[in-house]
């Protein structure tokens, strides 16, 4: 039976996505307030942007999360495709594999975050970007691995095979053929690798040093004095980023060659 037959279902689905969306909108209206306290309007206005924009600190925080964002990126992108590659053939054991892959996507956040704490404490790791950067890379891999998959079994073996067939290597094979083909996904991955590190906040406020503040961490620390519109046009802003970044990560995920 589809699920359209049941009574209200429609609207049940619109209070969803109204209880979803609305407070974003209004977190976006209110970015422009002019007033200095949030939730009283008075006219429109642009100064809180520009004020984030020559804030020091917050300066500092989003160059923070920018770089910890493509190191751990980066890395989890490598090492998700290396995976994918390792797991494209059936052997024993690739169900386990997988499902040791995408372990960080099934475990609440704060219990890996706990136990990556403990575990840097124990062995002597100094808190701070290498460490956030190593965590971050550790919980991105998923997110990279699923679109590099996905895309993987979109190729079929015959384009291989016929490299093959013209005495191209493994090494030539998949830098002229494979790769190629695979790019699409690769890159649809490490974006999709950013924008959760980039958003991450349990995991840096946990493994965040002295002086080692990304925004998110940022942005919790300042919304215990109160919520401003300087805050909710940081959190604008990193909206608009987030949404443009996964629609990019779904359209690359999508081209064809």
């Amino acid at each position: 039976m589809s699920p359209r037959r049941f009574p209200f279902t429609r609207e049940t689905a619109l209070l969803v996505l109204a209880y979803l969306y609305v407070p974003v909108a209004v977190l976006i209206v209110y970015s422009f307030n002019a007033n200095r306290t949030a939730t009283v309007w008075t006219h429109a206005s642009v100064d809180w942007y520009g004020r984030i924009l020559v804030n020091p600190s917050i300066q500092a925080a989003a160059w923070n999360s920018l770089v910890i964002a493509v190191c751990a990126a980066t890395a989890a992108t490598v090492l998700a495709l290396l995976a994918a590659l390792a797991t494209r053939r059936a052997f024993l054991g690739r169900g386990a594999s997988e499902a040791v892959l995408n372990m960080p996507l099934i475990l609440p956040e704060i219990v890996v975050a706990v136990a990556t704490l403990i575990l840097f404490v124990s062995l002597g790791v100094k808190l701070g970007l290498g460490a956030m950067v190593a965590a971050h890379t550790a919980f991105c891999i998923p997110f990279a691995y699923l679109p590099i998959r996905a895309r993987l079994e979109g190729i079929s073996g015959t384009y291989e095979e016929a490299a093959h067939d013209l005495y191209a290597n493994r090494v030539r094979t998949f830098r002229r053929v494979t790769m190629p083909l695979l790019w699409p996904g690769v890159m649809a991955g490490f974006t999709l690798a950013f924008v959760t590190s980039l958003d991450d906040f349990l995991t840096s406020f946990f493994l965040a040093g002295p002086g080692m503040t990304t925004l998110p961490v940022y942005i919790f620390s300042a919304i215990r004095a109160g919520i401003s519109p300087e805050i909710n046009a940081i959190s604008a802003v990193m909206l608009v980023v987030s949404v443009l970044l996964v629609s990019l990560s779904f359209f690359l995920g999508r081209l064809r060659r």
